[in-house]
C-alpha cells in the first residue's frame, strides 16, 4: 500500500508539474496518454481476462450485488445532479460516472491482496472484470454517448458508443474465444500491464486537475461531496446490507464496492466531452480518502 500510495501521489504530482510548465500543450499530452490507454492498453486487457476467466456460482450473488451498488449510485446520481444541482448534462454524466464507477482494477486489486490476503485475489479480479469493467464499457460509455458533447441527436449518440468504445469489442471477443487463446503468460503480462497503467492513469489526472479544477488541491465542491458520498458510502453500504440479508459475500468484495472513483471515467470524459474537472477532483478526492485508509490498516 506504501508503493501504491506514492505512485499516486508521484504521479499526480508529475502530472500538475508538467501543466504547470508547458501550459496549455499539457492538456493535449493528456488527451494522447489518454486515447493510448483506451486504444492500446484496455483492448487487450480485456479480451485476456475476459477469455481466461472462470465464473463459479459462489461469486455469483455478489457480482450481482455489485451491479445493483452500481445502479443504485448512479441512479442516485442523476436525480442529484439534474434536479437537485441542476448541472448541465455534461456535469450530471460526470456526476454519475465518478458516483458509480470504481477503481477496483489499479486500487482494488492489490488493496484486496494486503487487507485479506493472496488468496482472496482471484475473487477481487472476477469483481473487477465482471462488475467493474463490464459496467465501464456497457453503462459508464452509455453515460458518455448520451450526456456528452460528442453528439446531438440520439443516432449520432449510438453511433459514438460503438464507435469509441474499442473494450467493448475487446469484450465480446473475450466472451467468444476458447481458453486456448488466453495462455497463462498473456493473462500474466496484461495483468502487469493494468498495474503499468496506474501512473500514467494519475499523470492524466494530474494534468487535468491543473487544467480544469478550482485549485489544487481541488475544491471540495457540492457535486465532488455528493459523489463521495454515493461511491465510498452508498455503494458498499448496499453490497453489505445485501450480503447480510441475502447471500453471504467474498469478503473482498465491499471492500472493491467501496473503492475510488474509476481513473477510466476520465478516459471516458475526455472522449465524450463531460464535465473533466469535475470527474479530476472527484478521483483525487476519493483515492487519497482510500489510500489513507488502506495506509491505517496496512499499518495496523
Amino acid at each position: 500500500m506504501i508503493l501504491i500510495a506514492l505512485t499516486v501521489a508521484l504521479s499526480t504530482a508529475a502530472g500538475v508539474f508538467t501543466e504547470r510548465r508547458i501550459g496549455p500543450r499539457a492538456d493535449s499530452v493528456a488527451q494522447r496518454l489518454a486515447w493510448v490507454i483506451l486504444w492500446v492498453l484496455l483492448p487487450p486487457i480485456t479480451f485476456f481476462n475476459i477469455a481466461a476467466l472462470e465464473l463459479t456460482a459462489a461469486v455469483g450473488a455478489g457480482l450481482a450485488f455489485g451491479y445493483v451498488s452500481i445502479g443504485v449510485a448512479m441512479g442516485g446520481a442523476y436525480l442529484v445532479g439534474r434536479h437537485l444541482l441542476r448541472l448541465p448534462s455534461s456535469g450530471v454524466g460526470a456526476l454519475m460516472l465518478v458516483a458509480a464507477l470504481g477503481n477496483t482494477g489499479y486500487l482494488g486489486l492489490p488493496f484486496s491482496a494486503a487487507l485479506f490476503g493472496r488468496d482472496e485475489l482471484p475473487n477481487a479480479v472476477a469483481y473487477d472484470i465482471l462488475v467493474s469493467t463490464m459496467a465501464l464499457i456497457t453503462v459508464g460509455f452509455s453515460v458518455g454517448a448520451a450526456f456528452g458533447t460528442v453528439a446531438e441527436k440520439p443516432r449520432e449518440r449510438v453511433i459514438a458508443f460503438f464507435a469509441r468504445n474499442p473494450a467493448l469489442w475487446a469484450c465480446v471477443a473475450g466472451f467468444l474465444a476458447p481458453a486456448a487463446l488466453a495462455p497463462e503468460w498473456a493473462v500474466d503480462i496484461s495483468q502487469g500491464v493494468v498495474f503499468a497503467i496506474l501512473p500514467l492513469g494519475f499523470f492524466v489526472v494530474g494534468i487535468t486537475l491543473a487544467t480544469h479544477a478550482t485549485g489544487l488541491p481541488p475544491a471540495l465542491t457540492a457535486p465532488v461531496g455528493w459523489a463521495l458520498g454515493l461511491k465510498l458510502l452508498v455503494a458498499p453500504g448496499i453490497v453489505l446490507a445485501l450480503s447480510a440479508i441475502l447471500h453471504e459475500v467474498p469478503e473482498s468484495y465491499p471492500a472493491q464496492a467501496a473503492m475510488a472513483s474509476a481513473i477510466n471515467s476520465i478516459i471516458v470524459a475526455g472522449e465524450y466531452g463531460l464535465d473533466r474537472g469535475l470527474v479530476a477532483a472527484a478521483i483525487a478526492w476519493s483515492t487519497a480518502i482510500v489510500v489513507t485508509v488502506g495506509l491505517f490498516i496496512a499499518l495496523l
